[in-house]
């Protein structure tokens, strides 16, 4: 699959998404309503390796990662135990190989907060995840959701 194609797999499969690109990377927001500012991370699709994340390699040509949370119980049975939080600059301890293709990761930083990843996913392992993804689509509901009900109580 190339990136387009992913990204275009999972506004189809997702209502309410909005693709927005910033930060040198596709992101894609829950925000069904447009009622927050951008809304809820729920993805990202990123080609480029940052000062602060260059654990994939993703300078190498054609090569794209796709980034989602999941909750802990679901990132633990995937992938281990939760890592700790990296020092800025640095990667997660866990062991894995995170320039490694088509194989699902944890995210090179930002596994402490149950972020999962994958570099160039075919479709048989892309259809393999959505199980993860639905997961992280109902995550990124509720946590709109809970922003609202934030939001309307700082109003009243």
């Amino acid at each position: 699959m190339r990136q387009e194609d992913v990204s275009a797999c999972v506004l189809k499969r997702y209502p309410g998404l909005a693709l927005v690109e910033a930060w040198g990377e596709q992101s894609l927001f829950y925000n069904p309503d447009g009622l927050l500012p951008r809304g809820v991370y729920f993805a990202t699709l990123k080609d480029k390796d940052g000062n602060n994340d260059k654990g994939s390699m993703l300078h190498r040509d054609g090569v794209f990662r796709f980034n989602f949370g999941v909750s802990q119980p679901s990132f633990e049975k995937a992938l281990g135990k939760k890592p700790a939080r990296p020092r800025a600059g640095k990667t997660v301890d866990t062991g894995h190989d995170f320039t490694r293709l088509n194989t699902l990761l944890p995210h090179p930083v930002y596994a402490w907060m149950c972020w999962v990843c994958i570099l160039n996913p075919d479709t048989i392992t892309f259809r393999a995840l959505l199980p993860l993804l639905d997961e992280s689509f109902e995550l990124a509901v509720k946590k709109y959701s809970r922003r609202l009900r934030s939001k309307a109580e700082q109003n009243h």
